[in-house]
């Protein structure tokens, strides 16, 4: 029977405190004790990818530590209540149902006499139709002519994460062929980025996805009625240029606006959304349908070794007791996320909203206060842009921060130059090497200027080619990631009340219902 208990309170909690500083990595991964670390401290990933923790602060006491809390926090037997749906989300009383749009991994989940799984790969399959009619020029613009361009209009996880995908294969696609059209992102309700866009493409030949589970979103909203006015001000009817992601209840489901309708549900949230038709149908219209079914094949597969209850055996579940260990044991506030390949410029993004709108929380699943810090900040940037920017705090600041790497062997582009003896990517892959040696070693140095202190904490995500499934197995990585710690931490990881507040002061000041300092900052904003 599962038992939801504070991290405080587990006995496993106690004796992984117990070995705090037992590891020197200054001198761990100095030498050949090092090169012995890089090689055993490594754990396959699907996709292709794996998991090096070498220079992590643990040891095998301090893995063994970490299994018995793994297993007395029952973190296999929550994951399986999850993919089996049971009401994960206290918060909100829901069944969490995102691993479910890319496979089955345990029992089916019927709600209302409706099999989740068939609801979502029917969406799925809706989706994919829609793109090959769109591809094939069935479905084209009023002079008949095919869309060269998608549009999503959306926010918060409707916008990060398709964002993100995108990006992170669109170099891949050109390279391979798969560009089928370009795609580009509406989110701020700021008209500088809808007017930004839409100055950047031909909208005669643009679709336009808006995404809003409930219908009502604000933001989303204003967007849409900014990009239907550029397509009457441009003698286009709308409707035949604008399909709409929503729920089958919501007032976009059924409306003569759209020239189709992809349908999600409550039991997917929108940081986790990526792999439902939030991120589906922009994917398809971009890649095609069978680009997009190897990211789900990707993501499912590392859903699969999330099942695995020994940690060495399960990436996402070590990498999250380790982050654990570090921000409870040894007292670190945020790690830093770098992705030494371009294509993953937005990912960290992805990962702030993943990360901390999840984890964020200072009450427990049962709205009791929690003794212990939870949910760390994420940032981070591109290597080796990252280096020259905010790398000085991570080396030489009074804080440390742990480090999340990811790299690849190769580039997407198919193209390279070599200079100096070494190529581009040669390069790439030295710096990444070069800082994660930096960041744990240091440098003596008799000028305290000069000198680095070592003993910073990182981890490499490595994979040969950043492909679709790596993508997708990056993806769940992450996701299974957080859901662990979530479960460790014992918060919901799947509501997101911090981001409700706001909104409904918004309302207000927009409809003029203010007083005190919030009508003060209203007058100075000239609203």
């Amino acid at each position: 029977m599962i038992s939801w208990k504070n991290l405080d309170t587990l006995a496993a909690y106690e004796k992984l405190a117990a070995t705090k500083g037992r590891v020197k990595l200054n001198e761990a991964m100095s030498g050949e004790n090092g090169a012995r670390r890089v090689a055993e401290y490594s754990v396959p990933m699907a996709g292709g990818l794996a998991y090096n923790f070498a220079a992590k602060a643990v040891d095998d006491e301090v893995l063994s530590a970490l299994q018995a809390l793994a297993d007395e926090a029952q973190l296999t037997d929550k994951y399986a209540a999850l993919y089996n749906g049971e009401v994960i989300n206290t918060g909100e009383k829901r069944r969490v149902l995102h691993q479910l749009t890319r496979g089955q991994q345990g029992e089916a989940v019927v709600v209302d006499g409706m099999d989740k799984r068939q609801f979502y790969v029917a969406q799925q399959k809706k989706a994919a139709e829609f793109a090959a009619k769109v591809h094939a020029g069935e479905i084209a613009n009023a002079a008949g002519e095919k869309f060269t361009t998608v549009v999503q209009i959306g926010i918060g996880g409707s916008d990060l994460g398709p964002r993100a995908m995108y990006l992170a294969l669109e170099q891949w696609a050109k390279q391979t062929g798969n560009l089928k059209l370009e795609a580009r992102f509406i989110s701020n309700v700021d008209p500088d980025d809808a007017a930004s866009v839409l100055k950047s493409i031909d909208v005669a030949h643009s679709l336009f996805v808006l995404v809003s589970k409930s219908g009502t979103t604000l933001e989303t909203l204003t967007n849409e009625s900014f990009v239907k006015d550029a397509l009457k001000n441009a003698g286009l009817d709308a409707s035949k240029h604008m399909v709409a992601v929503t729920s089958e209840t919501s007032p976009l489901a059924k409306s003569s606006d759209y020239l189709a309708a992809f349908f999600m549900d409550d039991f997917i949230g929108g940081r986790y959304s990526s792999t439902s038709c939030v991120g589906g149908v922009v994917l398809s219209l971009a890649f095609g349908p069978e680009v997009f079914a190897r990211f789900l094949d990707g993501a499912a597969q590392a859903d699969a070794t999330a099942k695995e209850k020994d940690i060495r055996r399960n990436p996402a579940m070590l990498d999250a007791l380790i982050g654990v260990y570090e921000r409870n044991v040894l007292g670190y506030p945020a790690t830093a996320v770098l992705p030494y390949s371009q294509a993953l410029s937005r990912f960290p993004a992805h990962l702030q909203q993943l990360d901390m709108e999840s984890n964020g929380k200072s009450v427990n699943r049962f709205g009791e206060p929690v003794d212990y810090v939870t949910g760390p900040i994420i940032f981070g940037e591109p290597g080796t842009n990252g280096q020259h920017s905010f790398y000085q705090l991570l080396h030489q600041g009074t804080d440390i921060i742990p480090l999340q790497f990811v790299g690849f062997r190769k580039n997407q582009a198919g193209m390279d130059v070599d200079i100096q003896g070494s190529t581009s990517q040669q390069k790439l892959c030295a710096n990444v090497a070069a800082q994660i040696m930096a960041f744990a070693c240091g440098k003596d140095d008799d000028n305290p200027n000069k000198a680095f202190a070592g003993g910073r904490p990182s981890s490499i995500i490595i994979g040969e080619q950043l492909t679709p499934e790596a993508l997708g197995a990056l993806l769940s990585h992450f996701e299974n990631k957080v859901m662990f710690q979530g479960f460790i931490w014992n918060v919901n990881s799947f509501d997101q009340e911090g981001v409700q507040l706001g909104k409904v002061l918004a309302k207000r000041v927009l409809a003029h219902d203010t007083d005190g300092a919030l009508k003060a900052y209203s007058d100075l904003l000239d609203i």
